[in-house]
């Protein structure tokens, strides 16, 4: 892991007619415990691909145009093919701009810390009995940016640059800065990720939506992006605001960024004591409210109430965009794809849809984990990811769209209003994955969501939804992890998990998802769990089920 991560440096040129990238994606060994077929480890590889796509695709059909580096840590041995060198043995165009890529770190290695979170006010009883309101120890944010379009050196087109960070951070070393430079550069790229001319505008809808930042090992910090026409007169370009957090909450962020452009529209010196006062503020727990005090000229002193959903495993998430662009049909066979861990990308032009509908996806595996690639936008520059070979959640704008159709074992998804077919490429089962009678159980239930009448009611019942589907299909897992008398981790039977179910399509989809990384790393952590009753939504659902199938049962008998 480490040489890998050492390998990733930005260079500073490209080659003529070439873009390239590196990413990584964390994957699975076999479990050194379980004695049966098909088990997993608990170490994992990194996987790193690179790849350069010409300009031309037919010459880069006839070139190399990728090549795959693989690396395991299988019993202090590594197998490696090397690859992104050129003829003199230097690092080659497959090594650049990885820094935009893969190298969003949190300076883990530089012993950097920002001062300690602030403490609570008020006496310590108070503070005591208020440990439940706060999530301890955690930032709003990291920082804010205003990514602005300049002119580049020869006036002929703008670029993307920072110019407005809060906090600043001083003090580092020539290295840190070189790692926080990198991140701010990759923060400019999603920002402003279509890659086409910019052109001063008299008129500019605005728009907001989020992107994923995921770090080399595997952790994921979210990016809330606002772009909109500043103030001022004649004809401008757009620019952005963006606050980098490692909290996912769209609602609340959206709401902070409502704030931040209020204060930027009458002077830019109004967004520090705003965002001073929120970096100060301790992070609310789930169904509960914080209060920000603001000045503002004019306006005087106003408090803003920032409340976090009650469901906070649904704050960053927001299904109604989701069956807007998709029939509940199709929304089925985009989870069974992603269920599986495949290839999808999402093609649509408005970058909140993109960022929206990714979101959506990933929280339908509820209380499983997409562990993979996830990036709700992805820069023109960066396109080539989609020749990963690995699984991924992508969302591409439709302008991009013949740089995705190309390729193969993939799902393509268009979300576009005016869109002649929503599969515009699939690996062709998709529509067999799911067991018949559980497909129906879902499209029963998603049908209670048109009584919804608020979003916090439409994400309960299409989770619900989707949430029973796992405790029918594997919600028996606790019984089949066996744990010694002598204590220590238990180990999860999978032969005889999946041979306990009755119903042959349902063991059959178990069989296929019990090869996927999400249920595995699920599988571990329960492992390392004392045996007895367990908290969360997933528990809770799972107790409920089996005692109405008891009771079921007694009816019948």
């Amino acid at each position: 892991m480490e040489k890998t991560s050492q390998q990733q440096h930005l260079e500073t040129q490209l080659p003529p007619n070439s873009r390239s990238f590196s990413f990584s994606s964390m994957r699975i060994k076999k479990r050194h415990h379980s004695n049966e077929e098909g088990g997993f480890t608990r170490q994992r590889g990194l996987m790193s691909f690179s790849s350069v796509r010409e300009t031309s695709r037919k010459e880069s059909d006839q070139d190399e145009a990728s090549k795959l580096h693989c690396t395991e840590d299988q019993e202090n041995e590594t197998a490696a093919i090397p690859s992104g060198e050129d003829e003199a043995g230097r690092p080659g165009a497959l090594k650049r701009l990885s820094a935009m890529w893969s190298s969003f770190r949190r300076h883990k290695r530089d012993g950097f810390k920002d001062s300690e979170p602030p403490e609570l006010p008020g006496p310590a009883a108070e503070n005591s009995s208020r440990q439940h309101r706060y999530v301890s120890g955690q930032y709003f944010f990291e920082y804010l940016v205003v990514v602005s379009l300049k002119k580049t050196k020869d006036g002929s087109s703008y670029e993307p640059q920072i110019t407005y960070q809060f906090p600043k951070k001083d003090g580092m070393a020539k290295y840190q800065k070189e790692e926080e430079e990198k991140t701010l550069k990759a923060i400019t790229l999603f920002c402003f990720p279509e890659g086409i001319n910019w052109a001063p505008l008299t008129e500019y809808p605005s728009e907001t939506f989020s992107f994923v930042l995921t770090e080399i090992d595997g952790s994921r910090r979210n990016g809330y992006c606002r772009r909109l026409l500043p103030g001022g007169r004649g004809a401008r370009p757009p620019e952005a605001y963006c606050i980098i957090s490692t909290l996912a909450c769209f609602g609340l962020f959206s709401k902070i960024l409502e704030e931040v452009e209020k204060r930027r529209q009458i002077s830019t010196a109004m967004i520090y004591p705003f965002m001073q006062k929120l970096r100060e503020a301790p992070f609310p727990a789930p169904g509960h409210t914080v209060e920000i005090k603001s000045f503002i000229p004019e306006s005087g002193t106003e408090i803003i109430s920032l409340t976090r959903p009650l469901d906070s495993w649904l704050e960053h998430v927001n299904f109604a965009t989701l069956f807007d662009c998709l029939t509940d049909e199709e929304v089925l066979l985009v989870f069974a794809a992603a269920v599986l861990e495949r290839r999808i990308v999402f093609i649509a032009e408005e970058l909140g849809t993109l960022s929206q509908i990714i979101h959506a996806v990933a929280a339908l595996l509820y209380p499983f984990t997409w562990q993979h690639t996830m990036i709700s936008i992805v820069p023109e520059i960066l396109i080539d990811v989609v020749m990963a070979p690995t699984p991924y959640l992508l969302g591409v704008q439709k302008h991009l769209l013949d740089l995705v159709t190309d390729q193969t074992d993939l799902l393509v998804v268009d979300l576009s209003d005016n869109k002649k077919e929503t599969f515009i490429a699939s690996v062709g089962d998709e529509s067999s994955i799911l067991p018949p009678k559980l497909k129906s159980e879902i499209l029963e239930a998603l049908g209670a969501r048109q009584k919804a009448s608020t979003v916090e009611e439409l994400n309960r019942v299409v989770s619900e939804a989707f949430l029973l589907f796992f405790v029918k299909t594997v919600g028996h897992f606790r019984s089949y992890v066996k744990h010694s008398r002598g204590g220590g981790p238990g180990v999860f039977e999978k032969r005889s998990f999946y041979k306990a179910i009755d119903s042959k399509t349902t063991r059959h989809f178990v069989k296929l998802f019990l090869q996927t990384q999400m249920f595995d790393l699920f599988i571990q952590e329960v492992e390392q769990q004392q045996p007895g009753p367990q908290q969360g939504i997933f528990n809770k659902k799972i107790l409920e089920y089996q005692e109405k199938k008891k009771k079921e049962k007694a009816k019948k008998h």
